[in-house]
């Protein structure tokens, strides 16, 4: 019912920034809150910060919490990740996400799911 696509991985120092994209298909994105959960190689997937629906309320994981920023704008049916103060343990494959229920952390509580964008970070 609803694609994602990420967008915006690559490759930068620690101490730097990345922005991070997921565009999303169809209406119905505006009625989702929207998550982001990163995997690490060897780790499991854990979760990284979520949003409500209308973007007001916002979750992070401790690890992030104060370093990344989730936003959305749902005129343009796109969810963001600002990331910055980069550190070499953000290293992964970053998932954006769509839930029915508001502002969930864990990845089986999710709809939709993306394909996924690299994100190295080098020392």
């Amino acid at each position: 019912q609803v694609q994602l696509v990420e967008s915006g991985g690559g490759l930068v120092q620690a101490g730097g920034s990345l922005r991070l994209s997921c565009a999303a298909s169809g209406r119905t994105f505006t009625s989702l809150a929207m998550g982001w959960f990163r995997q690490a190689p060897g780790k499991e997937r854990e979760f990284v910060a979520a949003i409500s629906v209308s973007g007001g309320r916002s979750l992070y994981a401790d690890s992030v919490k104060g370093r990344f920023t989730i936003s959305r704008d749902n005129a343009k049916n796109t969810g963001y990740l600002q990331m910055n103060s980069l550190k070499p343990e953000d290293t992964a494959v970053y998932y954006c996400a769509a839930s029915k229920v508001l502002l969930r952390t864990r990845d089986y509580e999710y709809d939709y799911w993306g394909q996924g964008t690299q994100v190295t970070i080098s020392s």
